[in-house]
């Protein structure tokens, strides 16, 4: 048979993986440099693509945890380079 059935913590910690992405992608609009805005893009979404296949409840939680830390370091350091 196929993978199990998914959750409903699995659609909930989805929609916050999502909403994350969502949140990641719009802080890098503060990047002035083209270049560097472009690979931090594809940076994160191959972070993303990289966890996609992930069904632990504990390790999707732990991940999405990691993320927001991560985006609250960078955004205020983004803020200081416009």
């Amino acid at each position: 048979m196929g993978q199990p059935t998914p959750t409903l913590k699995h659609f909930i910690l989805r929609h916050q993986a999502l909403n994350l992405y969502r949140q990641a992608i719009r802080a890098t609009r503060h990047i002035p440099h083209t270049d560097s805005r472009r690979e931090t893009i594809a940076w994160i979404r191959s972070e993303f693509e990289r966890n996609r296949h992930v069904q632990d409840v504990n390790v999707i939680e732990d991940k999405l945890a990691s993320g927001r830390r991560e985006l609250r370091q960078l955004l205020p350091a983004m803020s200081m380079t416009s």
